[in-house]
């Protein structure tokens, strides 16, 4: 929920946009469900969540069996349940969306997920001993799903976090609007209640290296810290203010809506005429935030719309929230001399080839905010701090196939954007279960070396 004190200040609401099922409309949706033989929704799902099982126990009413099927693949269900890109991947593949009746998979795990946790359906007493320990560096969706698996095998995990709280991306780079920050502080209860520790507002590096961490007795250490630095739009005026990055403005309203900083560090203002230059779904995100903080946004992209990232369901709600589209402008140059006043670009036109080309022609934009949303890249204070591991030339962390995720250091492991390009919440998750597969091996491995005194 948009806290009261400012909601009536901006023009639309920081509320979840898409709204939750009804006890009701779940068991009935989920009776829509064909059962089918070989199911194109579960293959469709990165983390082949055993979707005709959780929905035939919803359909017959038994969500505490439906929450525990799901916690079987996921410890993330409220969050996959909102963010998960379902259009493209489970949704998509349900036999019925060819006939635009598919069903709602996301809406179905999202209901089970919050009933689950209103009624406190689901429990779990951690183990008395452990077989391992595990320190995990980060605390977003690569982290959380490390620690949660490794939990449930019996593992005393450890999360290392350098926010004040918990949860990353989900927390502070994701809007309100998409992921209630409730939920998240709720899915993160969830994996406590599984045993996992956290120590916020500790630097793995700067505070406590890799080193200290295997001195402290820990068995092995996983690095999800994803991607902390954004790319740099290499073109004159990129010092300018008012260029701003995606991910710090972001984070500001994350932070400013959570109290712990003051609403007049949120760096676009009322009124200000803000461009956002790429058209992903963290372009989206920054252009939707923009039009809730009272400001007309526009996007600017160097190709169409038949080439965006983001999905097509956030870029329909971005336009009907009144966000502008400026299609085949490549930015050449920001505006301005102490400050930001605008931005020049050049008119791109598609060849026969769909080769993009420029035109020569150049057009001029006026701004008093422009927010970069073109990636990001992993930091290296934690490689840095420490010795043995191995990044490729684009500063990701390189890992191998087995153990599977290790980094060339043994017993470190590594997953998520911090080693692939940026991607969806779910993709990290499926690579963080793999990795956890791989630690619990490599854990087995050591204790049973020791064990014969090796």
């Amino acid at each position: 929920m948009a806290d009261e004190t400012t909601r009536d200040n901006y023009p639309l609401s920081f509320d979840e946009t898409e709204g939750a099922l009804s006890p009701r409309e779940a068991i009935a949706e989920a009776k829509r469900c064909l059962n089918c033989k070989n199911p194109l929704c579960r293959t469709g799902c990165p983390i082949e969540n055993e979707i005709p099982l959780f929905i035939a126990a919803l359909a017959k009413g038994n969500v505490g069996e439906a929450s525990q099927i799901i916690a079987r693949r996921s410890n993330l269900p409220a969050v996959c349940g909102r963010v998960c890109p379902h259009e493209k991947q489970c949704e998509g593949a349900c036999v019925l969306s060819k006939k635009g009746k598919g069903i709602q998979i996301g809406k179905l795990e999202q209901f089970i997920a919050d009933f689950d946790a209103e009624m406190e359906l689901t429990t779990h007493t951690p183990p008395a001993s452990y077989i391992g320990k595990v320190a995990v560096i980060g605390s977003g969706p690569a982290g959380l799903t490390v620690a949660g698996d490794l939990a449930k095998l019996g593992y005393q995990v450890t999360i290392f976090e350098g926010q004040t709280e918990p949860g990353g991306v989900l927390m502070y780079g994701i809007p309100d609007f998409r992921l209630n920050k409730d939920v998240v502080r709720r899915e993160i209860k969830r994996i406590e209640r599984l045993g996992v520790k956290f120590n916020t507002e500790v630097l793995v590096g700067p505070d406590i290296t890799i080193d200290e961490l295997f001195i402290d007795g820990y068995d092995a250490i996983f690095i999800g810290t994803g991607t902390a630095l954004p790319r740099i739009l290499e073109v004159p005026g990129n010092t300018l203010s008012g260029v701003l990055q995606a991910s710090y403005f972001l984070q500001m309203v994350a932070l400013a809506r959570a109290g712990k900083v003051d609403h007049k560090e949120i760096p676009v203002k009322l009124g200000d005429k803000v461009v956002v230059i790429g058209a992903g779904n963290v372009g989206m995100d920054a252009a939707r935030t923009a039009i809730r903080l009272g400001a007309r946004a526009s996007v600017v992209y160097h190709r169409t719309v038949k080439e965006i990232t983001a999905l097509p369901s956030e870029y329909q709600q971005a336009c009907e929230e009144g966000v502008e589209f400026i299609w085949l402008a490549s930015t050449k140059k920001f505006l301005g001399e102490d400050k930001l006043t605008g931005l020049e670009y050049e008119v791109m036109e598609i060849e026969s080839d769909k080769h993009i080309h420029g035109t020569g022609r150049i057009e001029t934009l006026s701004a008093d905010k422009v927010i970069l949303a073109i990636g990001q890249r992993p930091a290296a204070r934690i490689v840095s701090t420490t010795t043995g591991i191995e990044v490729n030339e684009q500063g990701y962390v390189k890992t191998k196939d087995r153990p599977y995720g290790m980094t060339t250091r043994r017993g470190v492991f590594a997953g998520g954007d911090v080693v692939h390009e940026p991607a969806t919440v779910v993709l990290a998750m499926k690579e963080a279960k793999r990795v956890a597969q791989g630690i619990a091996m490599y854990i087995e491995a050591k204790k049973l070396l020791e064990e014969c005194g090796v």
